[in-house]
């Protein structure tokens, strides 16, 4: 069965979509189908690959409003396995489109239920990148998804708004998605030169425990940078921390939540690089 997860967190710039373009990249690398979905309506998951949101005359705006189907929606990334619903500023649209419609926090888990019924569930894993709010398109990432998957920044302020989303978090789970688990918190952006990354780090894992992630991304200049270059960071430069520390979380997070496969990328990362194309 597929597994769908929502990468979520109402505070921007915690390092969300760099997250889920470049764990569903290094899941992709590792020979499972993976499908990321763009939910937010800035579109930097489409744009992270390339893809010139502009021009995009089919999205998953009209997946939402039910105008198409997922399959009908669908493009290549680039890397081998990993395919995109990609989304743009039409995207804002659907919030106030959805507000009369019946059911609306499950028009997301219904069209997944087409999409991996029709395509004899293709998919391994399916992530949403959720916009950076608690509004109707997170509740529906949340309401389709079988587990949240948190990116936290390693500073204070990352940590204010987190009561707020594990409130949401229960409502969901008590009243629309009582499946709903916590998948795990991917520490990200920390800078171990400051002690206050450590102290984030210490009082994360003590109130989540064993769903932390052990890998924790550090600040990156060439993360930053590959976004601008319309690629996920392993793409742009592998062999620098960040993407190496991607590729570490990948493989973590298929130790979690999945059997290896019989042929798994090799320990050194050189080969897991042959496997992914550019797009033109």
């Amino acid at each position: 069965m597929s597994k769908i997860y929502a990468l979520c967190n109402q505070k921007g710039g915690v390092g969300k979509t760099t997250s889920a373009v470049n764990l569903a990249a290094a899941v992709a690398i590792q020979e499972y189908k993976v499908l990321l979905i763009d939910l937010d309506p800035q579109g930097n998951s489409t744009s992270g690959f390339g893809i010139d949101r502009i021009s995009l005359n089919k999205t998953i705006y009209d997946v939402v409003v039910g105008d198409l189907k997922f399959q009908e929606v669908l493009i290549e990334t680039g890397v081998k396995n990993l395919s995109l619903a990609p989304a743009n500023v039409d995207l804002t649209g659907a919030e106030i489109e959805l507000i009369d419609t019946v059911g609306r926090e499950f028009v997301l888990k219904e069209a997944l239920k087409v999409l991996i019924e029709e395509t004899q569930k293709e998919y391994d894993f399916i992530f949403i990148d959720c916009p950076p709010s608690l509004g109707i398109l997170t509740l529906n990432a949340l309401v389709a998804a079988h587990k949240l998957l948190i990116p936290l920044q390693c500073e204070y302020y990352a940590l204010e708004g987190l009561g707020q989303l594990l409130n949401t978090f229960k409502l969901v789970k008590d009243r629309l998605n009582p499946g709903l688990e916590i998948g795990g918190v991917i520490l990200t952006m920390a800078d171990f030169r400051t002690n206050l990354t450590g102290e984030v780090i210490q009082e994360v894992r003590s109130h989540f425990g064993d769903k932390v992630f052990a890998t924790v991304i550090p600040r990156s200049v060439k993360l930053s940078e590959a976004p601008s270059f319309g690629k996920p960071g392993i793409l742009y430069d592998i062999a620098n921390r960040g993407s190496q520390s991607y590729l570490q979380l990948g493989q973590e997070f298929i130790k979690n939540e999945a059997c290896p496969k019989e042929s798994p990328i090799p320990e050194k990362t050189e080969p897991a690089a042959a496997q992914i194309t550019t797009k033109n």
